[in-house]
């Protein structure tokens, strides 16, 4: 072996022998005046119960009634499509794409969808009021229910287009 290969090992432990040296300055790990926690922990008794959201105005609720009779209207255009649309899906039945029955069946889906699409822009406008009610602190309970019977449509729409679909 070399001589600078058995002097290497010396320089590296020069440096590390320098960190081990003790000073006796260490800092104290007593708790400090900017440490202490002063005051208490007493719990503020309420002052006054908390505030109850705003009843719904009188356009809110006529807002209501009118988009709950829109959706109304467009399920009862879409329960009455509902037979014809059956009539044309159980024709185009094992027909072919390019065929004529098969295009009417697609027609009447997509007039079936269109009635859906009239009660979905009801449940849309519904959320909008439901947010700008959650917003300015109102009272969003009539919301809810005509939202859950606009959804209730919806569902039952949802639900026979999948059926006519699945039998096509």
């Amino acid at each position: 072996m070399s001589a600078h290969l058995r002097i290497a090992p010396l320089l590296f432990a020069v440096p590390l022998a320098a960190c081990a040296a003790g000073s006796g300055s260490y800092p104290s790990l007593a708790i400090r005046d900017a440490e202490r926690v002063g005051g208490s922990l007493e719990t503020p008794t309420p002052e006054a119960p908390p505030a109850q959201p705003a009843p719904p105005s009188a356009d809110l609720l006529a807002r209501l009634g009118q988009l709950q009779s829109q959706a109304a209207s467009a399920h009862q255009a879409f329960l009455a499509a509902v037979p014809a649309t059956r009539r044309a899906v159980r024709a185009a039945s094992g027909a072919g794409i390019a065929s004529d029955r098969y295009a009417s069946a697609q027609v009447a889906l997509a007039d079936l969808d269109s009635h859906r699409s009239r009660a979905a822009i009801a449940l849309g406008d519904l959320d909008l009021l439901f947010a700008d009610a959650a917003l300015s602190f109102e009272l969003r309970a009539p919301i809810v229910e005509t939202r859950a019977d606009v959804t209730a449509m919806i569902a039952q729409e949802d639900a026979v287009l999948a059926e006519l679909r699945g039998a096509i």
